[in-house]
């Protein structure tokens, strides 16, 4: 069951927000050709420990015999990479489009959010696909208003891709957040035969369109982490945690 937020909880995932988004703002800097997915790892990871919060992907274990806990404190996507990419030696290329996935726990609540940057000089197509990314989490945030049920969150983020030529990855979806990094509900990014819940004020959520050029179809790479576009096709990512208030949706990750 998804759990109420008062408006002292918001506050202090508010917090932790304010730090992944500053983490995300020196991943961007720091994201040109010839660094390392690793040491952009340890630069996000130095930040947040530095405002004495801890990451909230690192050692993240699923509860799946066969499938480790997460190695690193963010996950990095780069091209035909959806999600749940690990840090490692591979550098990037001028032309690479890259996804940062990023937990911060602070004070006792997570915020989660992600984006997908442009590593030097990309092409139009890889433009648009970020752009579009962008544009369905924020047409999916117009929905996010009480009395509303998650399908029409889904709805609009489904439409937008779509509209634009792109399909959206149905395997992963978006989710609760809290004192806990993954609560109920999912949030998918496509119409499914539930309405879902209805939004309630105080409810906190991680919406997270992931949207591919080509087909929607993906697969988990032998090391049980990354996933992959099946056809090979890029993939972009763009998420933020929302509180659901009597004003409308809160984002709880930029500033």
């Amino acid at each position: 069951m998804f759990t109420i937020k008062s408006q002292a909880e918001i506050d202090k995932m508010r917090k932790s927000g304010e730090i992944l988004y500053e983490t995300l703002q020196i991943i961007k800097k720091n994201t040109v050709p010839g660094v390392t997915t690793r040491e952009l790892n340890r630069i996000a990871e130095e930040h947040i420990l530095k405002k004495n919060a801890i990451p909230s992907f690192k050692g993240y274990d699923v509860g799946i015999p066969g499938v480790p806990p997460f190695p690193a404190s963010i996950c990095a996507s780069v091209n035909e990479e959806v999600v749940h990419g690990i840090p490692g030696l591979n550098m990037l290329k001028d032309g690479d489009i890259i996804s940062i996935d990023v937990g911060v726990y602070y004070n006792g609540y997570h915020a989660d959010a992600a984006r997908t940057f442009a590593v030097g000089n990309i092409s139009e197509d890889a433009k648009k696909l970020i752009d579009v990314t962008k544009q369905c989490f924020y047409e999916g945030l117009k929905q996010m208003v009480i009395g509303n049920h998650i399908r029409d969150i889904s709805a609009e983020i489904q439409k937008c891709a779509e509209n634009a030529g792109f399909s959206v990855v149905r395997d992963f979806v978006g989710h609760g957040i809290g004192a806990k990094m993954h609560e109920p509900p999912e949030i998918p990014n496509y119409v499914t035969k539930r309405r879902g819940i209805k939004l309630e004020k105080g409810m906190t959520i991680a919406v997270e369109p992931m949207i591919n050029a080509g087909d929607y179809g993906v697969k988990v790479l032998d090391n049980n982490w990354t996933v992959v576009t099946i056809d090979g096709s890029l993939s972009a990512h763009y998420e933020n945690t929302v509180a659901i208030t009597d004003n409308g949706p809160l984002i709880l990750t930029k500033f």
